[in-house]
């Protein structure tokens, strides 16, 4: 396998800021275990196998139910998600693969049921932020776990 370029060692301006991007979440309107359901599914959804076992970890740091984090792939059959939780996961697949002729109008009438004007906002600049993640691990093939120790992940005692 080629070995990848690191791109925080090549792009440490950039690679800063976005990380100061994704550390302004922590302030946002959308709660935390949201924020982690939508991080491991448009995770997922991109194949980011770096992105999935890190957000998988801190969720799980957070007190994350283990039988919730195996249904997130399933979410729509699962009864183990709240209607708010569940518009959150449908914007994030809907943003995450756009659809050829944009984002229906169900789905955006269906997410505004659960979330403000603010927090659809805040909620869709999430989804937006992981999608880059999650590009430039999967560009670069980030090593899951390689980064444990660094972002404290190594306390969620998964192996």
């Amino acid at each position: 396998m080629t070995q990848r370029t690191n791109y925080f060692q090549q792009s440490p301006e950039l690679s800063k800021k976005l990380l100061e991007f994704s550390a302004l979440f922590q302030n946002t309107t959308i709660e935390q275990p949201i924020r982690e359901l939508v991080e491991i599914r448009a995770s997922q959804l991109n194949g980011c196998a770096f992105c999935v076992d890190m957000h998988i970890k801190m969720a799980k740091i957070h007190g994350e139910r283990e039988l919730r984090l195996h249904h997130v792939a399933i979410w729509r059959e699962s009864t183990l998600f709240s209607p708010r939780e569940r518009a959150a996961l449908a914007w994030t697949e809907v943003l995450t693969n756009i659809p050829a002729h944009g984002v229906p109008d169900e789905i955006y009438d269906r997410v505004r049921t659960q979330y403000s004007e603010k927090e659809l906002s805040d909620l869709t600049f999430l989804v937006g932020g992981i999608n880059t993640w999650n590009r430039l691990n999967v560009a670069f093939r980030m090593v899951p776990g390689s980064s444990d120790k660094a972002f404290g992940l190594d306390k969620a005692n998964l192996e």
